[in-house]
């Protein structure tokens, strides 16, 4: 990516030192300029919660460009409700989300309630969809009783031509957690009462006036690292005591690396799907967009960090230096550790279901012209890239030709990785986002269930998406929306 613009060679390179700005320098966290203040380290704030309430959750998000508070300061940025992150919409199987969107923006947006199995037709979880300015546009969404529970996200999907305007509106501020409850009652009893904490990795770059960078663009911008909104914020821990960790990347661009010093990652939830089989990681890799919920047990000895680590995503992608997102600090008397689960749930597995086609994709780029293309063509919403039955389990092959990772990301129905550059992969379940390998390939399985209608998939750095790195799928066939799609006669695109 750094090849073609510079668009993070600098932003993301020089990308804020959140240690520098709580006052920690060490080796291996270098000291960079920061434009926040230099004390941080404040107590850990969750955004606001927007509970269901008898089966209904009704709420009400306005998008506008307005100040917002990130880092202990006032920037301007695009947000729902005047917050950075948006405001956590937590919803049971079973629940009806009814939302109205209110579009205070000087220009169209949508919404995407990513990872959810629901309609993607009419004023569902409708990409398609055009909410104009100056409008109100009403969804509702039937979370299916069958939802899986676990954490996942909403934003702005909204895409026009030549250039979509995803990134600059997910960039400006536009996204939040949405949670389906339901993981804590799978856990032994022991934890089903352990204290949550929403993490939502975000970052941002300021102009010399502090207003958000809504596009990435200017290689001298540096880049803050932010856990909902604040810098190095304080999470307290006491040593044994287990906690569930929403993890969830809702940057519109940058990867992130994550150690928390001393301690594991014990995944229970990938994308919003509990797994068959928890595993635990000294490091988790989390491309835009991905969630893990995972149970972290502390331990003392003094105050440790949750870190991003230093990566690199290809020879024509980005580098990412180590930087602190949290300080850790034990708060009470040491606890015996808690037993912890070897499982979630039954691991939902295709690999010995018949498959009914099998299909190849392949992600390009060219680096001269900054465009982005999925079987040597860009995004058009008035094309159908792939028909489907509905029903149908598919193998599809997704081949990357560039020098970068790209994180592949599908709407509505979920897939398993069944291979990575040929090799067997171990998936403990199933997934919505996961990283292409830079000139390698995955090979994945999906059973399209349920909905029928129009929806697509694309790399989930919205940069590339904006670009032209997105397809459209018609899933086509009775349904349990039992509609047909937005350009065929489905629910009007517009409001």
């Amino acid at each position: 990516m750094n090849e073609r613009r510079a668009r993070l060679a600098l932003g993301a390179v020089v990308s804020l030192a959140c240690c520098a700005a709580a006052g920690v320098v060490t080796a291996a966290v270098p000291r960079v300029k920061t434009t926040f203040p230099t004390k941080q380290g404040k107590p850990f704030q969750a955004p606001r919660t927007l509970a269901s309430e008898n089966g209904v959750l009704r709420a009400r998000l306005v998008a506008n460009e307005s100040m917002v508070r990130v880092g202990g300061r006032s920037v301007l940025g695009r947000a729902y409700n005047d917050s950075f992150p948006g405001p956590t919409l937590r919803l049971s199987p079973g629940d009806t989300l009814l939302l109205t969107l209110v579009n205070k923006l000087r220009f169209p947006t949508n919404i995407h309630f990513h990872g959810m199995h629901v309609s993607p037709s009419g004023r569902s979880d409708n990409v398609l969809r055009t909410v104009p300015p100056g409008t109100t546009a009403r969804y509702v969404v039937h979370v299916p009783l069958d939802a899986t529970p676990g954490t996942y996200w909403y934003h702005s999907h909204y895409h026009d031509a030549p250039v979509g305007n995803a990134e600059p509106q997910v960039m400006g501020g536009l996204s939040g957690t949405l949670i389906v409850d339901g993981l804590t009652g799978r856990l032994p009893e022991a934890l089903r009462n352990i204290v949550e904490r929403n993490v939502v990795l975000k970052d941002v770059q300021l102009t010399k006036t502090d207003s958000i960078v809504f596009r990435s663009i200017d290689s001298g911008a540096p880049t803050t690292r932010t856990v909902n909104g604040q810098v190095n914020p304080v999470l307290r821990i006491g040593p044994g005591e287990t906690q569930l960790w929403r993890l969830g990347n809702q940057s519109a661009d940058i990867w992130y690396r994550l150690q928390l010093n001393g301690s594991r990652f014990h995944v229970i939830a990938e994308d919003g799907n509990p797994v068959g089989q928890v595993w635990s990681a000294k490091k988790l890799t989390l491309p835009p967009a991905k969630r893990y919920d995972v149970l972290v047990q502390g331990h003392g000895g003094g105050d440790y960090h949750l870190r991003t680590l230093k990566m690199n995503t290809g020879p024509a992608g980005d580098k990412y230096p180590t930087r602190i997102l949290a300080t850790v600090r034990p708060n009470r008397p040491a606890l015996e550790r808690a037993e912890l689960p070897t499982s979630m749930g039954p691991l939902p597995d295709l690999q010995n279901m018949n498959v009914d086609r099998r299909r190849t994709l392949v992600f390009s780029e060219n680096t001269e012209t900054n465009k982005f293309f999925i079987n040597r063509k860009q995004f058009n919403d008035n094309r159908v890239d792939q028909r489907v039955k509905l029903g149908a389990v598919e193998e599809w092959t997704i081949r990357n030709v560039t020098r970068e990772r790209h994180p592949f990301h599908i709407h509505v129905n979920d897939f398993q990785v069944m291979s990575v550059n040929g090799r067997p992969y171990n998936a403990r379940g199933l997934a919505d986002t996961f990283p292409l390998p830079f000139r390698g390939e995955i090979v994945i399985r999906m059973h399209f269930v349920d909905f029928t209608g129009e929806y697509v998939y694309h790399c989930h750095i919205l940069a590339h998406e904006d670009n032209g790195m997105m397809g459209t799928v018609l899933i086509e066939g009775p349904g349990r929306s039992g509609a047909t799609s937005p350009q065929h006669g489905g629910d009007q695109r517009q409001g």
